[in-house]
């Protein structure tokens, strides 16, 4: 899963749920919702594998957008995102049993 969430709004913007979720996809994805809502000033995010790509890298990049990356092992620093994925993961992922994955799709898009 890889949760989209806005600060300043604190809404979340997208939850895209897949087997596994690249550089390339959560470029994809972004490129989806700026099309949809606008550009951000900023995105900030943890240093996973799929965050931190060269994919990642390069489309902010050539859109203009500053990218910054949290402190390792410092995840107050993204604080609303880390209690947001906490929740999701206590309320609904720890008490749901998925059968497919376009079944967790429609559950996590409600």
């Amino acid at each position: 899963m890889l949760n989209i969430v806005d600060d300043v709004t604190r809404e979340c913007l997208a939850v895209v749920v897949d087997t596994s979720i690249s550089g390339r996809r959560a470029v994809r994805e972004l490129g989806d919702l700026i099309a949809r809502l606008g550009a951000p000033k900023m995105i900030v995010s943890g240093n996973g594998t799929e965050l931190t790509s060269n994919a990642v890298l390069t489309w902010s990049g050539d859109v203009g957008i500053e990218w910054h990356y949290i402190a390792p092992g410092k995840p107050t620093q993204n604080g609303f995102l880390e209690s947001f994925n906490g929740r999701m993961r206590d309320e609904l992922l720890n008490e749901t049993l998925f059968f497919t994955i376009g079944q967790a799709r429609a559950i996590l898009a409600r």
